[in-house]
């Protein structure tokens, strides 16, 4: 499989966990803003995979939260 293909699936697979685990405990993403103190636009870009510093400390933040591994 290529790197892009290996990537791609990779992020797909971040996102349905997080989607996953906000659907078990009834929270949306805006749910997670407000948590976390950032923005939705930032949340999402979390969720969606971008590969930011900022975005990957996020995402650790949303793990802790929803209590994803």
């Amino acid at each position: 499989m290529p790197i892009e293909e290996k990537l791609q699936s990779a992020t797909k697979e971040i996102e349905r966990k997080i989607k996953l685990a906000l659907i078990e405990q009834n929270m949306t993403q805006a749910d997670l803003a407000d948590i976390t103190r950032e923005s939705r636009s930032e949340i999402n870009k979390a969720v969606k995979g971008n590969n930011s510093r900022h975005s990957t400390e996020l995402r650790e933040k949303i793990y802790k939260i929803l209590g994803v591994e």
